[in-house]
C-alpha cells in the first residue's frame, strides 16, 4: 500500500524502534486476553513479545505489507496480509495494538471510532505514533522533494505533514467521547545513532519508503546524497561518532466501556 516494504531496513536500530512499543504494551494491564492483535506487526519481532506476554491468548497478526508477513512468518508468527483500514475485529478481541502504524492511515480517528465500537467490553486498545512530522528529518525530506529537481520526478508521492497525527488530548478527547477510560500522553527520545549518515539511514526504512518506490536507482541515489548533505547540517555528529536525534512520540491506551 506505501511502497515496498524492507524488513532488514526497518530492523536497523531494532533496540530503539522496540522501545516505544514495550512502553506502551507496559500500560495494558489486561490479565487474561481470549484475542491478542497486532495491527501491523511488521517483521513480528515484536509480536512474539505479545505471545510471550500472554500466552494462553488467540495471537492474531496482520500487515499490509507482503515483505514484512513474510519476515513474521519466517520468526513463527502467523502473521497475514490485510489492509488495517479495513481490517475488523472479531468479538473476543480483549487486547488490541497498533504501534507506529496509524500514521499512514489518513483519517484514523474514524477508524478509531469504528474499532471501540466492535470491541467488546473492557477490551484494550492501545496505540503508538510517531509525533516528529515537523522534525528537521521530515520537513528537509519534504522541501528536497518539493526543489525544482525533483518535484516532476516524486509529483505523484505524498510524504506526511504535522496533520499526519494528532496531539495526546485529541486522541483523548476521541475515544473519551467514545466512552473509553483514556492514559494518553508523549515522549521525546533523544536517540543515540551511530555511523556515517545516521539519521538518513534511520528514515530510509520509514519515511524515506514512498520516495524510494517511486524513484530508480539512480534517482534514489542522487537523492539520498542530497538529503544527506541536509540531514548532517541539520544533526551534527559528535566527535565521539555519536549523532543525537530528538523524537516525539505520540501513546494512547484506552478501555472499552
Amino acid at each position: 500500500m506505501y511502497g515496498m516494504w524492507d524488513p532488514a531496513a526497518y530492523l536497523t536500530y531494532g533496540d530503539l524502534r522496540g522501545r516505544p512499543f514495550h512502553e506502551l504494551v507496559a500500560r495494558v494491564q489486561a490479565e487474561r486476553p481470549r484475542r491478542v492483535v497486532d495491527a501491523g506487526c511488521g517483521p513480528g519481532n515484536l509480536t512474539a513479545t505479545l505471545a510471550r506476554r500472554w500466552p494462553a491468548a488467540q495471537l492474531e497478526a496482520f500487515d499490509s505489507s507482503p515483505e514484512m508477513v513474510d519476515a513474521a512468518r519466517a520468526e513463527g508468527i502467523a502473521a497475514e496480509v490485510a489492509d488495517i483500514g479495513t481490517w475488523t475485529p472479531k468479538p473476543d478481541t480483549d487486547v488490541l495494538v497498533s504501534n507506529a502504524v496509524l500514521q499512514w492511515v489518513s483519517g484514523h480517528a474514524e477508524l478509531l471510532r469504528r474499532w471501540v465500537d466492535l470491541l467488546p467490553s473492557g477490551a484494550w486498545l492501545a496505540m503508538q505514533v510517531p509525533g516528529n512530522f515537523n522534525a528537521p528529518s521530515h520537513v528537509l525530506t519534504r522541501r528536497l522533494a518539493a526543489s525544482e529537481r525533483w518535484r516532476t520526478r516524486l509529483a505523484d508521492v505524498s510524504l506526511r505533514g504535522a496533520d499526519a497525527v494528532d496531539d495526546p488530548e485529541d486522541y483523548a478527547d476521541l475515544l473519551a467521547d467514545a466512552g473509553c477510560t483514556v492514559d494518553a500522553w508523549e515522549t521525546t527520545y533523544v536517540q543515540p545513532l551511530h555511523g556515517e549518515n545516521a539519521v538518513l539511514e534511520w528514515i530510509t526504512g520509514t519515511a524515506l519508503r514512498p520516495i524510494r518506490a517511486a524513484l530508480a536507482d539512480q534517482d534514489w541515489d542522487e537523492f539520498r546524497g542530497e538529503l544527506a548533505e541536509l540531514l548532517a547540517e541539520a544533526y551534527p555528529q559528535r566527535a565521539d561518532g555519536t549523532t543525537w536525534l530528538p523524537f516525539r512520540r505520540v501513546f494512547v491506551v484506552a478501555r472499552t466501556p
